[in-house]
């Protein structure tokens, strides 16, 4: 059964730092390409980072040089370390695994920036 947990979301001042974690279960997970997305209220769902299997990153114009994704192939797990946070960093940021034409999301986790 494929399952991810995601953690590592939550409440943060502008300008400060989280770091998100997926952990993924029941996949090859060395084979998939691992994404973040993030979905704000009222707006569709948007590519945050990439990373592929062979480790090669992508990411957002708007995130570039704030954020960074990693991977470990061993623990299974994508990794999203955020920095220079904005108001309209807030969103559900939520972890994908694709593979050709097999796609798995993860439940959502909350990243809210305020004051």
């Amino acid at each position: 059964q494929v399952h991810f947990v995601e953690s590592g979301g939550g409440l943060v001042q502008p300008g400060g730092s989280l770091r998100l974690s997926c952990a993924a279960s029941g996949i090859r997970f060395s084979i998939y390409d691992m994404g973040w997305y993030r979905q704000a209220p009222g707006k569709q769902r948007e590519l945050v980072a990439t990373i592929a299997r062979g480790g090669s990153t992508n990411y957002a114009d708007s995130v570039k040089g704030r954020f960074t994704i990693s991977r470990d192939n061993v623990k299974y797990t994508v990794y999203l370390q955020m920095n220079s946070l904005k108001p309209e960093d807030t969103a559900v940021y939520y972890c994908n695994a694709l593979f050709v034409n097999t796609e798995y999301w993860g439940q959502g986790t909350q990243v809210t920036v305020t004051v």
